[in-house]
């Protein structure tokens, strides 16, 4: 589409009153907003509100209904989804190499003939072998024609910036962590070149050291970016734009994610001083027109100021904010002192030592996080700790004091009955409440109206997670046991989880890669480093104070090792020289005595 005259020139991108209707209703109606060189813009939103639509707008994956895409030239748009492809057969170069489109369709044809040459029909079948033979030349010649020998020097230089050594990528890409994966695919879309980049969810199942490189990359690159993130941390170090999309409309916001909620917070405060002083206003012109209006005196005055009152341009009342779900936990019952134990644990998975002589003594009252990265033990400690697996040595288990823990694991969604409805689903944890009851909790959970009788099958992930931990909250319990109770919840959803673990009254054990919401809930850290339970006993803020102190003691103490190893070589070298120079002057002598 040619670029619309009526705009500036020097954006990359703009949506122009975009509207999206699909059969189930309408979920964008006047969206407009822009691209501009070194813009990084995070699209939020609740769930549903349209941001993954925006980006398969923007992509060309759909059509809007209504406005248009604007585009300066035809720039190149590459799209990151939230299940980003790699397969795992392949080589980390070989994955990488998928890069470059037909030269990596040509590449991956030749090693097909070349093995279809080597095969047992090829041997015996020499018509077929000169047929291989003509069309490997054939994909030789268009391969040479693509620069595909220079392409693999392209690689090369990307390596480091994703992390990769060049002896590295000839392993499997299914050798590697998610996290890892996650960088090969981030570097097939840099080495595709794009001018405008679109990242679906990047930070999903990252632990929080990829998460902090990835932060890093993006914020070093020049490419413009649009990312959909519900990581609040993330989005305050990448993003220096933010577009919020609510009720179908979109509004622009200079900064990061807490500038936005800043700027909104001043928007509302002067909207509602401005409607207030304005309906102040329409009162007294109105009781002054009905005191008036039968005066001998005053009724034209009355008359004249009721024909202005009419002209007046109404202030409308601030809109709410669209929120998440509010809830609170029942009540947390008595227990005792201890809530959970782990002594002299050690435990392995497979061929692999998670944890060597760990210990940890959990109180009441205690909300803890673990820290680590991914495949440290972390899910397996909770496992442990509920019972759901014995350890190899030493003890994992809940306190004996009337300990009732509620559990709610990473594939805890999955274990809903996908047949049945969202509302029959509540009424079989709680079958002696009243329709009214149970649809006032679903509705704290964005369950409202029709959606109620959605069966599970048809819910996206965030709201399987949603009525996954709605079920959970029926059960009182003095221990709750989260493992990555974020996943797929929008940023509502996450503050009212926030808050209602804050007002929580019993311990909480938590795993969690969300800086943000381990910062708001957690009154301890305990990393998982080296097959130990490393305490900290203090918020997030504290862990992160005290990490920067050990980084700080680790550094002088390499650079004091580094000045007495660079001593001790001085020293050593002094001496070789004293001796070499002791050698020449007794040399001489020595041989004149033996002379003699």
């Amino acid at each position: 589409m040619m670029p619309n005259t009526a705009y500036p020139t020097c954006f990359v991108l703009r949506l122009e009153r975009i509207g999206k209707i699909y059969p189930t209703g309408e979920v964008l109606r006047d969206v407009t907003w822009e691209v501009k060189p070194g813009d990084r813009i995070g699209l939020v939103g609740v769930n549903g509100a349209g941001k993954s639509t925006q980006m398969r707008i923007i992509a060309g994956q759909e059509e809007p209904s209504s406005g248009q895409v604007i585009k300066q030239g035809d720039p190149r748009i590459v799209y990151l989804q939230q299940e980003f492809d790699v397969d795992v057969r392949r080589t980390v170069r070989q994955e990488l190499f998928q890069a470059f489109g037909e030269a990596a369709q040509v590449l991956n044809r030749q090693r097909q003939v070349e093995d279809e040459m080597a095969s047992e029909r090829a041997a015996n079948d020499a018509d077929h072998l000169d047929r291989l033979i003509d069309e490997l030349g054939h994909l030789q010649t268009r391969f040479e024609a693509l620069h595909g020998y220079e392409l693999d020097a392209r690689i090369d230089k990307l390596l480091p910036t994703i992390g990769f050594s060049l002896e590295s990528v000839e392993a499997l890409v299914g050798d590697y962590s998610g996290g890892w994966q996650m960088r090969i695919a981030l570097g097939k879309i840099l080495l595709q070149e794009p001018d405008l980049l679109l990242l679906d969810e990047p930070t999903n199942h990252l632990d929080v050291e990829t998460i902090q490189w990835l932060e890093s990359y993006l914020t070093d690159q020049s490419v413009p970016l649009v990312v959909i993130s519900h990581d609040r941390a993330f989005l305050d170090r990448v993003c220096n734009q933010i577009v919020e999309t609510e009720r179908g409309l979109s509004r622009t916001y200079l900064g990061n994610y807490s500038q936005h909620l800043e700027q909104k917070a001043l928007e509302r405060e002067a909207s509602q001083s401005a409607f207030e002083r304005q309906q102040k206003e329409l009162s007294a012109q109105q009781a002054y027109i009905d005191r008036f209006r039968a005066s001998a005196t005053r009724s034209t005055q009355a008359k004249s100021r009721e024909k202005l009152l009419e002209k007046v341009d109404r202030i409308e009342a601030p809109t709410d904010t669209i929120s998440g779900p509010r809830f609170q936990f029942p009540p947390a019952p008595r227990s005792g002192r201890q809530i959970a134990l782990i002594k002299d644990l050690s435990h392995s998975y497979g061929d692999r030592l998670l944890f060597l002589g760990a210990n940890l003594d959990v109180e009441r009252g205690d909300r803890i996080a673990f820290v680590g990265p991914n495949g440290a033990g972390k899910s397996t400690l909770l496992r442990l700790v509920m019972g759901l697996e014995a350890p190899d040595e030493g003890i994992a288990q809940l306190g004996e004091h009337n300990v009732q823990a509620g559990y709610f694991e990473q594939n805890q969604a999955e274990a809903l009955d996908l047949t049945k409805t969202v509302i029959n689903t509540l009424f079989e944890v709680v079958p002696d409440w009243t329709q009214t009851q149970v649809r006032s909790l679903l509705g704290s959970f964005c369950f409202s109206n029709d959606a109620v009788f959605k069966e599970v099958g048809q819910l996206s992930g965030g709201e399987k997670a949603r009525l996954a931990l709605a079920v959970m909250l029926l059960n009182p319990c003095n221990l709750l046991v989260l493992d990555e109770p974020t996943n797929h919840l929008d940023i509502p959803a996450k503050q009212m989880l926030e808050d209602a673990l804050r007002d929580y009254e019993g311990a909480a054990l938590m795993v969690s890669h969300d800086r943000y919401f381990i910062s708001r809930v957690a009154n301890r850290i305990v990393e998982l480093r080296d097959g130990e339970l490393v305490q900290y006993r203090g918020d997030y803020s504290y862990y992160l104070e005290k990490k920067q102190e050990e980084a700080a003691a680790a550094l002088a103490q390499e650079q004091e090792r580094a000045a007495i190893a660079k001593r001790d070589a001085n020293r050593l070298k002094q001496k070789e020289k004293s001796n070499a120079r002791k050698q020449a002057v007794s040399g001489p002598a020595s041989q004149n005595a033996t002379s003699l």
